[in-house]
């Protein structure tokens, strides 16, 4: 338990997910954007699958949404409002997929774009087909609920209104409130307390073509998707925040917690997370600062006064003691020397 408490820390979830919840809120008649103040999680904010959330903080704002509403089976309720878009590429890869099969193995492929919670695999015998997502996180019993739900509702969406799976299974502990909503939603015989979280299907179901089949569309998600794997593959907490610094200096400020909003996340969180990697966001925004001055002072159409800007100064004088603090002399010394290699600097 200690060991998926502690993946949980680092494994990310989607930020469009966010959206989804905000959704649910305001459908319940709740101020979403007060429960997200409440749980000290970052509101929703661009369709970006790069933005995430995570798994720690996502099971905190569920805990905060369960209370609010007084709705043991919330994550039902999200299942029905997350939309395709929300996943981003991996949405419409799924939307265009030929037979709900293909469905399947796109989330067996690409589920890391989703969430670093869990690992889906796909399994056939006797005729039916199996979802399983083995837990690598703890997640909270809602995260399970809308992940099914959204599967099995969108399953239906693509194909048939009647279809349903054949079992499902929950990691989580049956409510004490009972399995009713499980039932009414899944239309299948429902099982709690798990190893996995099980879905299973009739082969013959996942076989039939689509009706929105488009390989073509299909394939160019599939594509996206798999670059934002490798992505996230190669990204970590310091990579990430320093994109998004990036992003945000030309605007002229750029805080900790405007950066940790831009990552879904609250200023503690990454300000915690950085710690854990021997630096901090002053640290990080100080050495981005210091190669991006360097990369543009190499590049003669811009203006020292244009690059003062574009780093987030507010006038020239304070750049210029910057620089002399990062090089050891003036922009303009350090411009005239065109062999400088700001890696030795």
């Amino acid at each position: 338990m200690a060991g998926l408490e502690n993946a949980a820390q680092q494994a990310t979830t989607i930020g469009g997910y966010a959206q989804a919840i905000a959704k649910a809120l305001d459908y319940c008649g709740v101020d979403s954007a007060r429960v997200f103040r409440a749980a000290a999680v970052s509101p929703p904010m661009a369709n970006d699958p790069m933005l995430r959330i995570p798994v720690a903080e996502l099971t905190r704002l569920y805990r905060t949404c369960v209370d609010v509403t007084n709705n043991p089976y919330f994550g039902l309720t999200v299942a029905r409002f997350i939309h395709i878009s929300n996943l981003h590429a991996l949405g419409y890869a799924l939307a265009a997929s030929d037979t709900l099969m293909d469905f399947c193995l796109r989330i067996e492929r690409y589920f890391r774009v989703v969430s670093q919670s869990a690992t889906v695999t796909i399994g056939e015998a006797d005729g039916q087909v199996m979802l399983r997502a083995e837990h690598l996180a703890e997640v909270s019993g809602e995260t399970e609920d809308a992940f099914l739900g959204f599967i099995v509702l969108a399953m239906r969406q693509l194909s048939d209104a009647a279809f349903n799976p054949l079992a499902v299974e929950f990691h989580h502990a049956a409510p004490r409130e009972g399995s009713g909503p499980y039932e009414a939603l899944f239309r299948s015989p429902v099982r709690f307390g798990r190893a996995h979280s099980l879905l299973v299907f009739l082969k013959a179901d996942l076989q039939r073509k689509l009706a929105g089949a488009c390989p073509e569309l299909a394939q160019v998600n599939d594509n996206i998707a798999t670059k934002y794997l490798a992505r996230l593959d190669k990204s970590d907490i310091i990579s990430i925040a320093k994109q998004k610094i990036v992003e945000l200096l030309a605007n002229g400020e750029c805080t900790r917690e405007m950066i940790a909003a831009a990552m879904c996340m609250s200023s503690t969180a990454l300000q915690f997370k950085l710690s854990k990697r021997d630096t901090s966001f002053h640290e990080l925004l100080d050495a981005t600062r210091k190669e991006l001055a360097c990369s543009y002072l190499r590049q003669s159409a811009l203006t020292v006064t244009e690059i003062t800007y574009l780093l987030g100064f507010n006038d020239t004088s304070n750049f210029a003691r910057a620089f002399r603090r990062w090089a050891g002399m003036s922009p303009t010394d350090f411009r005239e020397q065109p062999s400088t290699d700001a890696r030795r600097q």
